[in-house]
């Protein structure tokens, strides 16, 4: 009996012992943490990978990596189930300033002088007055003003005498920053003082994302790529990996790390939703919604992204932060959770620990500013067999036209603007589409989630293209800027190659990519000359300019 006894005591204390142990390797990545808050020096992005796993979590050590329990934990990755539920907690990490940013982009554009030279005589040709994108930009088309926006016009309705006072401005951190300078709004900040996330927000309106020549944009681009990142989180949802990242003056933004050259094709033989996305069309989707005029894609900039500092370090979801580990070639990896490709098959891998990614400034949030979801007409069956209703009735469009939101209003030649922006990248991944819930269904079409553009540039997916063909209708001032960006003097591929030249991580797409463009606004046109061939001019081209060439944001229903 006694033995007995003693044997279940004996259960009794190594239960106790492992729970203490598990308890101890979940509190290793805040111990580590707190361990390197408490200095404030700062390591080189490119030190030595194989270092970080002789690291210890001590006391005033900035400690890159944990300790060999914890690394064995994040190299056994045997036993993690892929799910695209995660955690979206969010940290403030100690102030590491903006030079430092600055510094780290200067020393990479000294190790790549091609790109840096590319850029520069970008800049060049812009001050000598050669830029045939400013040309652009000053051409009677792109000029023409909006009707006068009303309080149910625009997103929010900011009085400019309104002062900001952020929740924000009673944290000790928040002043803190102010004494270096960062931003520390105040009540005494007006509302032209905001932080450039927070002035596009209240630019939106209901013809566009942003005006043609605002300021802010150019700025918020410079804060994508140079403001420091503060905390990381996984975006729940969606095939691939995606991260959400904020900075220091509380902007936010959606990170698509690089995954492909940009020389690498999409094979023949994958399926358009079995693809990768792309962090440089996320890039180039920008530029050419806005060549385009559109203005219907939120910024987007490229970034050269430390995974050590600038994700791993200042990150506090478990699920991304136990992906982490060091590849064969040493080199730092992370895999993350969703639904498909997140696998160390599919990991993302650093140089030794340099990644390169998109930054898609976000919208405002949908508690202020609701977003309806509408599902695409011409949306793909994403089987490997079956097909979509419109693929096999060639009369397909005239039950969308009969149908709300399609039979009335502008809505039907948005989808028309969309289609052509797809063709010319080659997306065939646009299943739904959303607009802002005030301003009804006279808005503008928000295009998001370009990724899986620009896959390949040797071969034209004409099947883009059906929703044009079959409703052979268009806008007037669609028609006519492609009919400009066909002249020599404004070619599309030209002002493309120009303004993704300003992007740090250029160049964004190869000669092919930029000459399958030109060739595919050529068909574009081409089917619309056939349209108008067979129904005439008047019942193709909707007049959406007015009477006096004024952008009037509706068109007229027959």
């Amino acid at each position: 009996m006694i033995l007995f006894r003693k044997f279940r005591v004996l259960i009794l204390m190594v239960f106790l012992i492992a729970c203490s142990v598990h308890i101890m390797i979940d509190l290793l990545p805040k111990l580590e943490r707190r361990g390197s808050g408490a200095c404030s020096c700062s390591h080189a992005p490119s030190a030595e990978p194989q270092n970080w796993a002789k690291h210890r979590a001590k006391p005033g050590s900035e400690s890159g990596w944990p300790n060999k329990h914890t690394l064995r934990i994040l190299q056994d990755f045997s036993n993690e189930p892929n799910s695209n539920l995660s955690s979206h907690s969010l940290e403030k990490i100690t102030i590491v300033g903006k030079s430092e940013a600055l510094k780290r982009i200067e020393q990479w554009k000294t190790g790549d002088e091609k790109r840096r030279a590319t850029r520069d005589g970008a800049f060049r040709n812009a001050a000598v007055g050669g830029s045939k994108l400013s040309a652009l930009f000053q051409h009677p088309l792109y000029t023409r003003p909006l009707p006068a926006l009303t309080d149910e016009d625009t997103l929010f309705n900011v009085n400019t005498d309104i002062r900001f006072d952020p929740k924000a401005a009673e944290n000790p951190e928040w002043q803190e920053e102010r004494k270096d300078g960062d931003y520390a709004p105040t009540s005494e900040i007006s509302s032209d003082s905001y932080p450039n996330w927070l002035r596009f927000h209240i630019g939106i309106n209901r013809y566009e994302l942003y005006s043609r020549h605002n300021p802010v944009i150019d700025a918020m681009l410079k804060d994508l790529v140079l403001q420091r990142i503060t905390s990381v989180a996984m975006k729940s949802g969606g095939t691939q990996l995606k991260l959400i990242m904020t900075f220091q003056n509380y902007g936010q933004a959606l990170f698509k790390p690089m995954k492909q050259t940009r020389e690498q094709e999409t094979p023949p033989d994958f399926f358009y939703f079995s693809d990768f996305e792309r962090h440089n069309a996320e890039i180039a989707a920008y530029h050419l919604d806005r060549i385009l005029d559109f203005r219907r894609v939120p910024p987007v900039a490229g970034r050269l992204v430390n995974m050590t500092k600038e994700i791993r370090d200042v990150t506090r979801d478990k699920k991304l932060w136990r992906t982490f580990f060091i590849s064969p070639a040493n080199n730092i990896c992370f895999y993350g959770e969703c639904s498909y490709y997140c696998s160390t098959e599919h990991a993302l891998c650093g140089k030794p620990d340099q990644i390169e990614g998109s930054l898609a400034a976000f919208l405002p949030d949908l508690a202020l500013a609701k977003r309806r979801t509408w599902r695409n007409p011409w949306r793909r069956s994403y089987h490997k067999r079956k097909k979509a209703e419109w693929e096999v009735d060639p009369d397909y469009c005239e039950e969308v036209k009969q149908t709300p939101p399609y039979d009335s209003g502008s809505r039907l030649l948005d989808i028309m603007d969309m289609t052509i922006f797809d063709f010319l990248m080659g997306n065939m991944d646009r299943h739904h589409y959303e607009t802002f819930e005030k301003f009804g269904n006279e808005t503008f079409i928000i295009h998001l989630d370009n990724g899986r553009g620009f896959g390949k540039h040797s071969h034209d997916e004409l099947s883009i293209l059906v929703p044009l063909s079959q409703c052979c209708r268009v806008k007037k001032s669609t028609h006519l800027r492609l009919q400009l960006l066909v002249k020599e003097e404004y070619r599309l591929s030209t002002l493309m190659e120009e303004s993704l030249q300003t992007d740090t991580l250029s160049p964004i797409l190869v000669r092919p990519h930029l000459e399958a463009m030109d060739r595919r606004l050529h068909l574009v046109l081409q089917v619309l000359d056939d349209c108008i061939e067979k129904e005439g001019y008047t019942n193709v081209v909707e007049d959406d300019m007015g009477k006096e060439g004024s952008n009037t944001g509706t068109v007229p229903q027959r």
